[in-house]
């Protein structure tokens, strides 16, 4: 308690600066959730991406990521450990900012797509049970994260097999895909805008107050899904199919459509991964600033400070546009050959698989997510299609990504404890 009162302005420096850092791991790797199928696939350059992605990640971290957020992520770790001791909590939190801080920069660099969320978890997971006590640790919580690991790939590829699958059959594989279009696109570009805009809902808006019930939720998304649709209908039918005399003309214009498609997404499911993942940087930090303001005093919730998301919003915006194209280049190029078509088809999949989590309590990655989406569409083509270098690496930083920030934190956090003589 003496070390909070002491040197409780330091310890809310040095959690700003990792929370930062982490922050900045987050938009180096995970934001190629959002992006990394639009380049892969030609439907916008790496450049663009970066715009897009840096203004509605900011949007949805600033805007959306919440007035007030759970002191220890996901209810990982029991804190009535912490009440007697909470210059652990601190210093815990601390190091495993900075510890999956370091694991994401590594993984960034590497081009390797890990999940931010199991880096800070595993993190925090690996001071706890060492530095305080296993009993701390819900394990069955982290049982559930490694079962993810192959659960959440596999929903949102066969989510993508089938969507794909049925583009293939009611408009490419037609001898005059142009026509077929018209009549089948407004259909995907409403399925799209219920999805999409369900997920920007239930992941973004509800940080803000302005969540709906279920049932109004859902009506809104209904509602959204067949304007968009019916947009979609007059649209295309202005375009003028006798122009595309050959079918593969039609199928460039076809793709052309889709890639339009793949933009709107694309914003988003940026959008909603920078409201809700922005919170594995700022949920340490605004337990930190708690405990500290609070004299020692761990509260259940913690208020944020006016600084804490603008902080996080920069520090995602930060990484995307030093360290983004590695992962983006991965995930949209490195996996497999991606089409506009497919790409839409992935990106559809994985936010269909993130809005089944989030109404089941499935712990998911959103990186693992998009990736299984990715390796289904690849599928469709034959397993030749696909880079098994490429997947043989990202699947091995997926089992390392846990004991990674694990190990880290547990030196770390002894490090700091010795430093400041606890």
């Amino acid at each position: 308690m003496d070390i909070i009162t002491s040197y409780g302005l330091l310890l809310v420096l040095m959690a700003a600066v990792v929370g930062f850092f982490m922050a900045w791991g987050i938009g180096a790797n995970d934001v190629a959730n959002a992006m990394g199928t639009s380049v892969g696939s030609k439907a916008i350059t790496l450049k663009q991406a970066i715009i897009i992605a840096m203004i509605f990640e900011f949007a949805g971290a600033y805007l959306a990521g919440g007035e007030v957020t759970s002191t220890i992520r996901k209810g990982i770790i029991d804190v009535a450990y912490f009440t007697d001791i909470p210059e652990y909590l601190v210093l815990g939190m601390i190091a495993s900012l900075l510890a999956a801080g370091i694991w994401l920069a590594v993984a960034s660099y590497f081009g390797w797509p890990v999940s931010t969320t199991h880096s800070i978890i595993g993190a925090i997971v690996g001071f706890t049970a060492v530095g305080v006590s296993p009993e701390a640790v819900a394990w069955s919580k982290v049982g559930g994260i490694v079962g993810s690991w192959v659960v959440t790939p596999a929903i949102s590829g066969i989510i993508a097999i089938l969507i794909f699958i049925s583009a293939k059959k009611l408009i490419l594989e037609r001898t005059t895909p142009l026509i077929y279009a018209v009549k089948y696109v407004p259909i995907y570009m409403g399925l799209a805008g219920f999805i999409m805009s369900l997920v920007t809902i239930k992941k973004g808006l509800k940080h803000v107050g302005l969540g709906l019930p279920t049932e109004q939720g859902y009506m809104l998304a209904v509602a959204i899904g067949v304007v968009v649709g019916l947009i979609g209908m007059v649209l295309i039918r202005r375009l003028h199919v006798e122009k595309a005399a050959t079918t593969e003309e039609q199928t460039i214009s076809v793709e052309k459509i889709f890639a339009i498609l793949m933009v709107l997404t694309a914003c988003c499911m940026a959008f909603a991964h920078g409201s809700n993942d922005v919170a594995n940087a700022i949920g340490p930090l605004a337990a930190v600033v708690s405990v500290v303001g609070n004299n020692g005093e761990i509260l259940s919730n913690a208020a944020l400070a006016w600084w804490i998301l603008p902080l996080g919003g920069l520090g995602i915006v930060a990484g995307l546009a030093l360290f983004g194209h590695r992962v983006m280049k991965t995930i949209g190029q490195g996996i497999t050959h991606l089409t506009p078509s497919k790409g839409f088809a992935a990106e559809l999949a994985a936010a269909t698989t993130v809005l089944i989590a989030s109404g089941t309590g499935l712990p998911i990655s959103t990186t693992q997510t998009l990736v299984g989406a990715v390796l289904g569409v690849g599928i469709v083509q034959g397993v030749a299609a696909l880079n098994g270098r490429v997947i043989r690496s990202i699947i091995v930083s997926w089992v390392v990504t846990l004991p990674a920030g694990a190990l880290l934190s547990i030196s770390f956090f002894f490090i700091l404890t010795f430093a400041f003589g606890v």
